[in-house]
Formats: C-alpha cells, sequence, structure tokens
C-alpha cells in the first residue's frame, strides 16, 4: 500500500466520511492541508474573514442540514480565535469537528511562533479532543472524532495536528469500524421507564410535553414523533428557546415558547401541571426562575441522551436516559399497545385558555415609529410565500422578539445561540445555513450592536454569491443591556448606547450587497418585500422605536410564575440577589 502524507490522509479520511463543505482560513501550520484540499474538488472549502465565523458558519450548517460542520483553521491564534464558536456548539449540543494547526511536535513547550495550548484551551469547552503526534493514528483519530461529535449528545470535537505529522507519510487504511473503549452512550430507554412513563401520561389530569433542542438533535423523525405522541394525549407543549419548531406553531396544542421571555400561559401551565415530560430539554435558569418555586406539586419525567443532565438542577421523578426519538417511539408503541385513549382534559385546557386571554405577547401600537414586534411579525407574514425559510438570530432583544412573533412550524429552521449566547453568531450562521441549504431563503434577524461582532463576513458571503438577508432592528441600542439597565440600575444606560453606527446601506454598498433602509410604519411592508425579492445579499435597517422593551418577562431570582407583562410592572423590583443572577 503506498504511503500518504499526513495532510493527505486527513483529506481522505473527511472524504471518505462524507464530507462536502469545510469552513476554514489558512495559516503556516495547516498549509500542507491546505495544499492536500487543493487536488480535492470533492470538498468545497468556504475562505471566512474570522475564525470565529468559521465556527458559526459550521454550526448554522450543521443545525440546518443534520451534518456535522468541519471548521479548518492553523495554530494559535487561529485555533484560540475559535473558542467562542467550539464553546457555543458545546452548550447547544451542535455536532462539529475542529481542525487545528500545530507547531512541529519538536516545539511544543517551547513558546514557538503561533503557539498555543489548543488542547489545554479546549478541553473544557468541547466533547472531546485530541493531539495527533503520528501520522499512522491520524485517521483512526478523525475517524473516532466524527464518530463522537455525531452521537450520543453531539458537540464539538478538537483535533490538533503538529505541521510536521501532515508533512510525514503513513499508510493510509480506511477504519472499518471500531468501538471506543469508554464512550458508549446509551440511545435505547429501558423498557420498565418507558411503561412507568406512559402510565403517568394516562393517569395525569394537567400534563404538559417540556420539549427542547434535544427533539431537534435527534433528527426530523423525533420532531414527527413528538407531534404524534402530543395529538395520542392531548396534552399541551411548550418549548425552549432551543426547540422551537420540533412542534409546529400552528398546532393546537401549542402554548408558546416558555421561560423568561415566554408567554404567560406556557410559564402558568408549566406551574400548575401535575405531569411534566421533559424532552430533550435540561431545566436550566432561564426555564426554571427561582428553583424552590418551579412547579412545585408536578410529578416530572426527564427524557435525556446527556446522564449528567438529569437531577442536574431539578429533581425529577423518573428519569429515562436514551435518545430522544427512540424514546417517544417506544412511548408511542407502549401506548397503543395498552389500548390507551386521551383523558378528558377539558378543564385543563379551559383553564389554559384562560391564561392565553391574557395575550401576553401583545405590544403597544404606534403610528409614527415601528414597533420591533410588528417588524417581526410582517416579515413572517411576508417570508411564508418563500419555499423554504430558515432564521437566524445574533442575541439580544431581536432575539427574543423573533422567537415570540416568528412562527415555526417545521424543525431545523430556527438557528441561534442558546446556552452561551453569543453575539456575533447569527449572521455567519446563516452563510452556513445557506451554504447548505442553497435554496432557501436565509434570514439573519440582527441588532445593531451584534451585527457588528461579525460584520467582516459580509466578504464571506460576497465572494461565494451567497444570498443572504440581515434584517437589522435598529434601535441604536445594546437594546437587551439597556433593558436590564432600565430594570436593574435605575435607567442608568452606562455604555449601552451607539452613537456612531455605520450607515448600513453605504456599507452594504461596499460589499456589493442591496442596501434598504425602513424608517417609518408605511415603508415597513414594501421594504421586506423587496429585501425578499431581490436577488443576492441584502442588509435592512429597519429603524424601530429605541426604548422598546421584550415583554412579557421574568425578572432574575424570580418564581416563573411572577411575569411582568408591561413596563409599568419595572420599576424597584431588583434585589441586590437577583441582580447577581443576570
Amino acid at each position: 500500500m503506498s504511503e500518504k502524507s499526513g495532510a493527505d490522509i486527513l483529506v481522505e479520511s473527511l472524504i471518505d466520511l462524507g464530507v462536502e463543505v469545510v469552513f476554514g482560513y489558512p495559516g503556516g501550520a495547516v498549509l500542507p492541508i491546505y495544499d492536500a484540499l487543493f487536488n480535492h474538488p470533492k470538498i468545497r472549502h468556504v475562505l471566512v474573514r474570522h475564525e470565529q465565523g468559521a465556527t458559526h458558519m459550521a454550526e448554522g450548517y450543521a443545525r440546518s442540514t443534520g451534518k456535522p460542520g468541519v471548521v479548518l483553521v492553523t495554530s494559535g491564534p487561529g485555533a484560540t480565535n475559535a473558542v467562542t464558536g467550539i464553546t457555543d456548539a458545546l452548550m447547544d449540543s451542535i455536532p462539529m469537528v475542529v481542525i487545528t494547526g500545530q507547531v512541529p511536535t519538536q516545539l511544543i513547550g517551547t513558546d514557538a511562533f503561533q503557539e498555543a495550548d489548543t488542547v489545554g484551551i479546549t478541553r473544557h469547552c468541547s466533547k472531546h479532543n485530541y493531539l495527533v503526534k503520528d501520522p499512522a493514528k491520524l485517521a483512526g483519530v478523525v475517524h473516532e472524532a466524527f464518530h463522537i461529535a455525531t452521537t450520543g449528545r453531539p458537540g464539538p470535537v478538537v483535533v490538533d495536528i503538529p505541521k510536521n505529522v501532515q508533512i510525514a507519510t503513513a499508510p493510509y487504511n480506511r477504519p472499518l469500524g471500531f468501538e471506543h473503549a469508554s464512550y458508549k452512550p446509551q440511545t435505547k430507554a429501558d423498557a420498565s421507564a418507558i411503561a412507568s412513563a406512559v402510565e403517568m401520561l394516562a393517569k395525569a389530569e394537567r400534563p404538559i410535553f417540556y420539549t427542547g433542542g434535544g427533539v431537534i438533535n435527534s433528527g426530523p423523525k423525533a420532531s414527527a414523533l413528538l407531534r404524534e405522541l402530543a395529538e395520542l394525549t392531548g396534552a399541551p407543549v411548550t418549548s425552549t428557546l432551543m426547540g422551537l419548531g420540533a412542534y409546529p406553531a400552528s398546532g393546537p396544542q401549542w402554548l408558546g415558547m416558555l421561560g423568561m421571555h415566554g408567554t404567560y400561559e406556557a410559564n402558568w401551565a408549566m406551574n400548575k401541571a401535575d405531569l411534566i415530560v421533559c424532552i430533550g430539554a435540561r431545566f436550566d435558569d432561564r426555564v426554571t426562575g427561582r428553583l424552590d418555586a418551579f412547579a412545585p406539586n408536578s410529578k416530572k419525567v426527564h427524557i435525556d441522551i446527556d446522564r449528567s443532565s438529569i437531577n442536574k438542577t431539578v429533581e425529577v421523578d423518573l428519569p429515562i436516559v436514551a435518545d430522544v426519538g427512540n424514546a417517544l417511539n417506544d412511548m408511542i408503541t407502549a401506548w397503543k399497545t395498552h389500548g390507551h385513549k386521551a383523558a378528558d382534559l377539558s378543564e385543563w385546557w379551559a383553564r389554559i385558555e384562560g391564561w392565553r386571554a391574557r395575550n401576553s405577547l401583545a405590544y403597544p401600537e404606534s403610528g409614527e415609529e415601528i414597533m420591533p414586534q410588528e417588524a417581526i411579525a410582517q416579515l413572517y407574514k411576508a417570508s411564508r410565500s418563500a419555499d423554504d425559510v430558515i432564521i437566524t438570530t445574533e442575541v439580544g432583544q431581536h432575539q427574543m422578539w423573533a422567537a415570540q412573533h416568528f412562527g415555526f412550524d417545521a424543525p431545523n429552521k430556527w438557528l441561534t445561540s442558546g446556552g452561551l449566547g453569543t453575539m456575533g453568531y447569527g449572521f455567519p450562521a446563516a452563510i452556513g445555513a445557506q451554504v447548505g441549504n442553497p435554496d432557501s431563503l436565509v434570514v439573519c434577524v440582527a441588532g445593531d450592536a451584534s451585527i457588528q461582532m461579525n460584520i467582516q463576513e459580509m466578504g464571506t458571503a460576497s465572494q461565494y454569491r451567497l444570498p443572504v438577508k440581515i434584517f437589522i432592528l435598529n434601535n441604536e441600542y445594546m437594546g437587551m443591556v439597556r433593558q436590564w439597565q432600565e430594570l436593574t440600575y435605575e435607567s442608568r444606560y452606562s455604555n449601552s448606547y451607539s452613537d456612531s453606527l455605520p450607515d448600513f446601506v453605504k456599507l452594504a454598498e461596499a460589499y456589493g450587497w442591496t442596501g434598504i433602509r425602513i424608517e417609518g410604519p408605511q415603508e415597513l411592508e414594501a421594504g421586506i418585500r423587496q429585501m425578499i425579492d431581490t436577488p443576492g445579499p441584502v442588509i435592512v435597517d429597519c429603524r424601530v422605536a429605541k426604548l422598546s422593551n421584550c415583554f412579557p418577562m421574568i425578572p432574575s431570582g424570580a418564581a416563573h410564575t411572577d411575569m411582568l407583562l408591561d413596563p409599568s410592572q419595572v420599576a424597584g423590583i431588583m434585589s441586590d440577589e437577583a441582580k447577581a443572577l443576570v
């Protein structure tokens, strides 16, 4: 068998693993890999403008296609620039393999040029990482990295390859399969636990399905099974920010998102339920509010593939460790096998309709200013004419308004940074999603502050002729920071006002994009339609009301039923203890 260089072994491994796209930025420590890529047209390389952008593009690609995202960056600053995206992928369970160059093995530990301890730096923000010192082991490591990234609870895996290993030669033996000694995620649920969960569902008078990103990560089949189980039982469904689209927003049992900026009906239904079936979510602080007041009188079933997430923050009555798709399928089978019928939940639904009547997502109307909620509602209305729509967001008020007022009826169409809350995520994620879904309408909903975090990637979209759309809700503030300062610090807006914003329309023209400015309510519908109908990339500078706040809202440290529904409830409610939880 002929020998290949380590760089060629890496590229052959990627091709054998079905990799079609790599997002990357070259540098000295990865030049052998880039030279190997030059001879392999089967892999499309997308040249980014910053390594953080590469990781978020890979996340957007992965979340919209279901395939793992792949990143290639150089040593030192290239690797450290990727750390934010690696951490983001870990928090939100996104399958991603990050290949980093490293200085030659004989120079490791000498503070060589562009050296960083990539394995040490990423140890606690990746699912697993490797430093490969032998080209003969490279193929096995790469195949194992993809296996770990895509199975169990998905996540990012880092493969650090010294430059001399990329140049050295070894035989390439395609791994035909392997079994890791310790990594063996449990994907099938215990049958007795499934039977118990089904019995609890059948007997519940006030059940609710609390769903999360794990349903979407499990694949489209899991979302279909969730919908079937909800229909069989008649129980209401709510979701975390990460789980939007797993159950359709237009579905009859949908309560909307729950949590800090969730709906009144979703949070109260969670509080008053006698059975909570948590599927692929993790009871995070933005959902539970004050723990001792969270759903105090309910039985709780928790289905999750990550054993460490169960009982981490909330004690549950029935833990089920499994892939949620498998667990949902087993629950449906058990439900039908035992002949269960949907219980009479009319009283429960009557209470829910009473909470829904509060119309917690209502917002004040203005004839002079564009309300940001109305801008999202108009975007949703206009984009429904497209065959397929993918929405990404940055992080802040605009993110919550998009979650509240844009209805998602399918999985993998909503891409946002949930766990880490990364400003700068949305635009590169939109580029990655557009690469993976070239015929889709991909819109990044952004704020005027967060869009500037990775705005250099406009050059990437231009180079590859990607028709992404950026829809900026421009209120000239770091909106969520300003809102918390109003709530917590008596409206002392310390460094949250942006008084030197770029002219986004001129910036669009500088990159060869189309720029559109919308300044009043009367221009909103036509401006959005122009954005959608314009071929190629577009920036929309939508000037919205500057001091709008995002409601409903649960203040930090409060119970999940202590919701603020309008600004009149804001003043003077935050203790110093609660401020520490913001």
